[in-house]
């Protein structure tokens, strides 16, 4: 048996001075950010000549600084199904080799700090734990979301709320990343980007910092009889196990002077590695209409609707008028209880729904548990591509110890090879990993819509919805699952679980398909509905799921977001607030010289008591105009503006 050397990761973000010996010092392009070091122990990031932090860094035993070189970083990143479909990114970085097969890697770009460890080691090894401890001044706030599982904290669907507080008012429970503190001229926001074979990072409240924790490698797995899923049962007593060189997750702390710059920070995706499945032309994005959400409700029908192939072809016909390119088959197209993927039930022809799907247009994509896939990995993915399916939602990971994040990567890289996609629910927030395989089309990690099914009254959704795209959205895209068309205002929203209700009005709903990261996103009510609302149900399936550009042109984190992105000469602007109403004035200058037909869904004046009024205006604006939006309480809005020629112009 090989002997296995322990390893112990040590990092110590601090925010303190001392007496320095000569540093090593690197900077961001603009001269802004630097990071100083004088033994590759302690890191000192300033901006404009203000402290920042100190990072205190330690992986195994060492001596000081071997050698240090320093690089420029300049890329020009394709990015399919971004937020953009490329951007630059440049970075100043500082190689730091410390002895003991050891370096540390510090990049600096205009938009925040990133660092990794890096071993040369040879032979097997295990890392015994990893610590980061930050330290922040006294009466930091902090944005936090926690473990949902007090008793397993690392076993859970990476969904909650985020606590607004103080550090030293956090709750004593773990929180999973992102997390945002405010550090007064700037906000930072602590990220992973390149999470491969290694646990992701939580961290804890401790006093006036945060500390970090991470999942123990498992040593033993068990089921649940329901669903067939696997869990966690027995711990070993380290995170990792590793064999020869290889580089560690960066840790990513973005930097951000105005709220606007959150969503749209590109930091996790630009340090991911890059695209390992070649080409891509075969991944179409699209909306999908979802079965799961609405009950399968259908009314009007001559027949009853549930998980049988009659529903389901209703489903596909619904999406084919409506130009909808994918249904899924959520959890019960196969016995779950047994994790029988294999065999479809009896009520479900599976073949004649494919067939059916595919002369008019719409693709099948079959949900499933993540271990199930996994332990029926190339003969699922072989048979369910002969027949014709296009891509799997896979769920319930609930975990990211380091062989939920190995499975995650396999089930990609092995989806990719048949030419599937696939979606990825009850995971944990995206670490750059879409770039390495861009099949991966979203993920969830997010107090999405699902919730609306069982939350009490005094849970915020609203307030929620105008929070994740400035934390959680750094991170990636967001199956956020919208669509809702029974909407409810803070006095009458009620809980449904067999028809939901969204909270906040129909417009802050329609407003999720532009604000969103999101290229393969749900319209999650049911087609019956839908089709009672023809114009409605045209607006939002429109919408693109693919981009040329997007920024965020207003907001302020908790509050509001306005979110403006371009398709060709065209652009798609989103409102969203509170339960606040509000009225903005969006000045028109991001257009480009023109004029446009401008289409606006707007709440309607009875909004804030009927959240499902709304109301269609058109008319033709030009980039020196601007406009001033109504958003009601929990409201939104969205406003379409395209380009017209000259004839139309005429």
């Amino acid at each position: 048996m090989k002997q296995l050397k322990h390893l112990t990761l040590a990092l110590l973000l601090l925010v303190c001075s001392s007496t320095w010996a000569k540093d090593y010092v690197v900077t961001s392009p603009d001269g802004r950010l630097s990071v100083a070091t004088a033994d590759g122990a302690i890191l000192r990031l300033s901006r404009d000549g203000q402290s920042l932090a100190s990072v205190t860094a330690r992986l195994w035993e060492t001596k000081g600084i071997r050698s240090a070189r320093q690089t420029v970083v300049q890329e020009t990143i394709n990015a399919p199904f971004y937020r953009q479909k490329c951007f630059s990114a440049s970075a100043h970085q500082l190689e730091l080799k410390l002895g003991n097969d050891l370096s540390l890697q510090i990049r600096v770009y205009n938009e925040g700090v990133a660092y990794r460890f890096v071993t040369s080691r040879k032979g097997d090894y295990v890392i015994d734990n990893e610590q980061a401890d930050f330290a922040f001044p006294e009466e930091t706030k902090a944005w936090l979301s926690y473990t949902t599982n007090a008793e397993k904290p690392f076993a859970m669907a990476f969904q909650n709320t985020y606590h607004e507080t103080l550090l030293r008012d956090a709750r004593p429970l773990p929180a999973f990343l992102p997390a945002t503190v405010d550090l007064g001229s700037v906000k930072m926001t602590i990220l992973e980007s390149d999470l491969r074979a290694y646990p992701g990072m939580f961290l804890k409240a401790d006093g006036d910092g945060m500390a970090a924790l991470f999942a123990p490698y498992p040593k033993t797995m068990d089921y649940y009889k329901w669903r067939g899923m696997s869990y966690v049962k027995d711990v070993e007593p380290f995170i990792a196990k590793g064999s020869g060189p290889r580089a560690f997750p960066w840790r990513i702390m973005a930097i951000t002077d105005d709220d606007t710059q959150m969503p749209v920070n590109n930091l996790v995706y630009a340090l991911a590695t890059p695209n390992q499945i070649g080409d891509t032309s075969w991944i179409k994005p699209g909306k999908v209409a979802w079965d799961w959400w609405n009950d399968w409700n259908l009314k009007g029908v001559d027949f009853e609707a549930g998980i049988n192939t009659r529903t389901y072809l209703y489903y596909i016909d619904f999406a084919a008028k409506n130009h909808i390119p994918y249904v899924v088959l959520d959890e019960g197209w196969y016995d779950s209880s047994r994790g029988d993927i294999m065999n479809p039930i009896a009520d479900i022809d599976l073949q004649r729904l494919i067939d059916h799907g595919s002369s008019k247009g719409v693709g099948i994509v079959l949900w499933t548990v993540f271990n199930v896939l996994d332990e029926h990995l190339r003969e699922a993915c072989e048979k369910y591509k002969t027949m014709g399916i296009r891509g799997f939602k896979i769920d319930f990971l609930d975990r990211n110890d380091q062989t939920a994040v190995e499975m995650a990567e396999r089930l990609a890289k092995t989806c990719a090879q048949y030419q599937l996609f696939v979606d990825y629910h009850g995971f944990y927030a995206p670490t750059g990993m879409s770039r390495t395989y861009p099949n991966i089309l979203n993920y969830e990690g997010v107090f999405g819509m699902e919730e609306a099914r069982w939350a009490k009254k005094d849970t915020d959704m609203p307030k929620y919805d105008v929070t994740f795209p400035f934390i959680r959205m750094m991170a990636g895209s967001v199956d956020f699952t919208p669509g809702a068309m029974r909407n409810g205002t803070r006095q009458n929203w009620v809980e449904c679980y067999q028809n939901p209700v969204s909270m906040g009005t129909r417009c802050h709903q329609a407003a999720c398909y532009v604000v969103h990261d999101s290229p393969f996103t749900m319209l999650c009510d049911t087609p019956t509905n839908y089709e009672a609302e023809p114009d409605y149900t045209s607006f939002i399936a429109a919408i693109p799921d693919e981009w040329d550009e997007t920024r965020v042109l207003q907001g302020a984190l908790g509050q509001y977001i306005v979110t403006a992105r371009r398709k060709g000469d065209t652009w798609y602007v989103g409102g969203q607030t509170d339960w606040n109403q509000r009225t903005i004035e969006l000045p028109l200058t991001f257009l480009s010289e023109g004029t446009y037909a401008t289409t606006m869904l707007i709440d309607g004046i009875n909004a804030n008591h009927n959240a499902e009024d709304y109301r269609i205006d058109r008319e033709v604006r030009a980039p020196g105009d601007a406009l001033t939006l109504h958003m009601a309480s929990g409201g939104g809005f969205v406003v379409i503006f395209k380009k017209l020629s000259i004839v139309e112009h005429l």
